[in-house]
């Protein structure tokens, strides 16, 4: 399954409502960026989604069994703790147990996600020695070793270095063009705008807007919830956004 389907899906926390009645689809071949302010619930909705928070409606993840969905999909939380000295490799290759597999193709999956991430070099370092970025690339490279047909992810891209930020967007790209379906959160507005293929605009609990990034960001919906003026243009090279100045 590489494919999404949530429905009416609300999240109420300690009493107060986080997430109302959130409902879309999502295929394979799409790169979906999750956006908004923080404490607009991407999180919590990814999270829901997964069945790891209560909620109402319905996902079709959430009611799978533990087994059936580490198959199905990958999930990279924003967490970016490893709490035992084992190597960068013996780390990346927890993305294998979901599947019966020859210790050959299990191998050779931890081997290309090392080398997907530039860690080979750092397969037998303790995964409590990496820096913060590091260790961040290690987590991904679990997630790529786990091959699944989804691959859901909080904010990816967070303690990468510029360079790794690309070479990651340019990687997921290449997995949604192979047929993977891409679901994000992150904040980083025009590295998201260049590769991702539809924007979810979330805020006030709802979903404000869904479509190609390019009529996202045109959308009155996206200025007033982040509370800029923001400048967008498309150029030659790709699409190019910044934030130009707060609205009072």
């Amino acid at each position: 399954m590489t494919n999404l389907i949530v429905e009416n899906l609300s999240v109420t926390r300690n009493g107060r409502p986080v997430l109302q009645d959130i409902s879309f689809t999502a295929q394979a071949g799409e790169f979906i960026g999750l956006i908004g302010p923080n404490g607009t619930g991407k999180t919590t909705l990814m999270r829901a989604m997964l069945g790891l928070l209560p909620h109402t409606g319905r996902c079709n993840l959430s009611s799978l069994s533990a087994d059936a969905k580490a198959k199905l999909v990958s999930w990279l939380p924003q967490a970016r703790d490893v709490a035992w000295p084992m190597s960068v490799s013996s780390l990346v290759a927890l993305g294998r147990q979901p599947h019966a597999r020859s210790a050959k193709e299990n191998e050779a999956a931890v081997t290309d996600a090392l080398a997907a991430m530039e860690l080979t070099d750092l397969a037998e370092r303790p995964a409590t020695e990496l820096s913060g970025g590091e260790t961040a690339r290690a987590l991904i490279a679990r997630c790529l070793a786990q091959d699944t047909g989804l691959f859901m992810a909080d904010e990816p891209l967070a303690g990468l270095d510029m360079a790794h930020q690309l070479s990651v967007c340019e990687l997921l790209s290449q997995r949604v063009q192979n047929g993977r379906l891409i679901v994000t959160s992150i904040h980083d507005i025009g590295l998201a705008s260049r590769f991702c293929t539809r924007f979810i605009l979330l805020g006030n609990q709802r979903i404000l807007a869904d479509g190609p990034p390019q009529e996202i960001m045109a959308h009155p919906s996206f200025a007033d919830i982040f509370g800029i003026d923001p400048l967008f243009a498309e150029t030659d090279a790709g699409p190019i956004f910044m934030p130009w100045r707060r609205r009072a």
